[in-house]
């Protein structure tokens, strides 16, 4: 164990619960607190140096995610939007001092933009409310470098406020990107200035303040300067725009030298979200939801939701092995990263990727093909992961119609490759309890194999049916638990080995080479760390 590290604790980090006192008077007792967050002790339990490898084998599989982060897993496909000042500038990474006049997206369109992704098949969208430049998409009272000083409808445009607007009227939830990082606020001397954590008053009311004398809540939590201005930008996303379901965070640093670096509130942060937006998932540098390793869009092989985990100062949830390595939670991996480990933690995998070469919009690039797209699905959701799905507006503020065209298709081809389930409500049967259960359609039911590493679950579709694609669930609500699985079919000389893999999890979708006919079919566990629970074993012949 590293000295100096400090517990994240379980709801509100290492902060605990955050007193909301009234604006009228923050010093008064609390009118009330974060009540809303639930119970979330089993999705992170701390290790020992002494801890054996049976040991943390034992924790990992004693693991169980929130409520926040099963929500967040169901939404498979989820979208990114890249947009702000690099769209005018065709930089993918702003300087801070740009002239808000650059922009003027004149033909703004968002509704445009959620019915493209609706059609695509997405469940959640992400603006980048503020990206490394520090211009922000609405007109913030902590900021000028914002639409707010643009000519654009005439100063009182507000980006957010459209797109939330219309990602709700079409189905879909919205997320925010608020960057970490913030090349304005640098040259303005708050970013990265030194200054000391010292307990700051959010929001932090300013001259002719529209929220003085109203009654909302207030929070005192220990900031720099600069924490704090991330702070208060937080604090009017989360209660001005509607319900927000993710939060999303990199870990980028501004571009300065590397004696100012800003040493990030992680722990303020998080613990704002927590008070204000419960529901809400914080990704990639937060406690709900890792970084995949990569911006190509593709899982591990075997990808696994219950990893190692470090905590670094203020907070900040953080990988114990490399954020690359190509094994996070397999039995030699608890082992490798003991050493550096303090807690195993549910933490699952969002798979990012731009649909564009970059992620801002570049007039001469071209998107992804359906089937680059559909593959990417496979090697996300497909492996126990999410989708996150960079799609570019352009200057106009719509998305390009190549980009829609292409979202529909990709829609269309992964309906093709997994139509209906040709499993559902088939006669099941097998070892352990209510095998029925992994073929009704429930996520929440499942079936119960008998003992670790051992059970066979066998369909029989009354008829011999051709199938190409195969898809395994855990019920995750009782953890991850399968480590290896064949899937196997009846012919005249017996059960055939059709499809094998490794873990599961959420989901695992199996692809074969050719079409198996067969009447009869099995999924047999061969490794799991405690008694495996199916939540699906479906059955799928692609229309292709």
């Amino acid at each position: 164990m590293t000295l100096g590290r400090r517990p994240f604790a379980a709801g509100l980090g290492a902060l605990g619960a955050v007193p909301l006192l009234p604006y009228a008077s923050a010093q008064a007792a609390p009118r009330r607190t974060a009540g809303a967050v639930p119970d979330e002790s089993a999705a992170r339990v701390p290790v020992g140096p002494g801890d054996t490898p049976d040991q943390l084998v034992a924790k990992a599989a004693g693991l169980r995610p929130t409520e926040r982060q099963i929500a967040w897993q169901r939404l498979e496909r989820t979208a990114f939007l890249h947009f702000g000042v690099n769209t005018f500038t065709g930089l993918e990474w702003g300087t801070g001092d740009e002239d808000p006049e650059v922009f003027q997206p004149v033909g703004l369109d968002t509704d445009q933009w959620a019915r493209a992704l609706r059609d695509g098949g997405f469940s959640l969208a992400i603006l980048t409310v503020k990206h490394h430049d520090g211009f922000v998409l609405y007109p913030s009272r902590h900021t000028a470098h914002s639409v707010a000083s643009s000519t654009w409808e005439a100063g009182r445009g507000d980006v957010l406020r459209s797109f939330a607007d219309s990602m709700r009227a079409h189905g879909i939830k919205v997320g925010v990107y608020i960057s970490p990082a913030d090349e304005n606020q640098y040259l303005h001397g708050v970013y990265a200035n030194g200054s000391a954590r010292t307990p700051r008053t959010i929001p932090t009311l300013v001259d002719g303040d529209d929220r003085a004398g109203q009654d909302g809540p207030v929070l005192r939590l220990p900031a720099t300067d600069y924490g704090a201005h991330m702070l208060n930008q937080l604090y009017e996303v989360l209660t001005e725009y509607g319900q927000v379901d993710e939060v999303w965070f990199d870990g980028a640093q501004g571009r300065i030298p590397p004696e100012h670096v800003e040493v990030y509130d992680w722990d303020s942060w998080y613990a704002l979200i927590r008070a204000l937006a419960p529901q809400a998932a914080i990704a990639v540098s937060g406690p709900d939801v890792r970084w995949v390793g990569n911006e190509g869009g593709s899982a591990r092989e075997n990808e696994w939701s219950t990893v190692p985990v470090t905590a670094v100062p203020n907070g900040r949830t953080d990988f114990a092995l490399s954020y690359d390595t190509p094994d996070q939670g397999s039995r030699d991996a608890l082992v490798r990263a003991q050493p550096d480990t303090d807690y195993l933690q549910w933490w699952p995998a969002e798979c990012d990727v731009s649909i564009r070469p970059g992620w801002f919009f570049h007039p001469e690039e071209r998107p992804k093909t359906a089937q680059q797209l559909t593959d990417l699905y496979f090697r996300s959701v497909g492996r126990n992961a999410v989708l996150l799905l960079n799609v570019p507006p352009d200057r106009q503020g719509r998305l390009d119609p190549a980009d829609v065209a292409a979202l529909g298709a990709f829609a269309d081809r992964v309906r093709r490759e997994l139509p209906a389930d040709l499993a559902r409500g088939a006669r099941a049967r097998g070892d352990g309890r209510d095998p029925a259960l992994a073929v009704d359609g429930d996520p929440d039911t499942s079936w119960a194999a008998p003992a670790p590493s051992a059970g066979t679950l066998t369909l029989d579709l009354g008829a011999p049916t051709a199938v190409d694609r195969i898809r395994l669930a855990e019920d995750i609500r009782h953890g991850q638990q399968i480590e290896r699985a064949v899937v196997e079919a009846e012919s005249a000389t017996g059960w055939t080995e059709v499809a094998r893999t490794g873990t599961v999890g959420a989901s695992r979708i199996l692809l074969l080479p050719a079409p198996v006919t067969a009447r009869r079919w099995r999924l047999r566990i061969l490794g799991s760390r405690r008694p495996a629970r199916v939540a699906e074993f479906g059955l799928y012949r692609s229309t292709l």
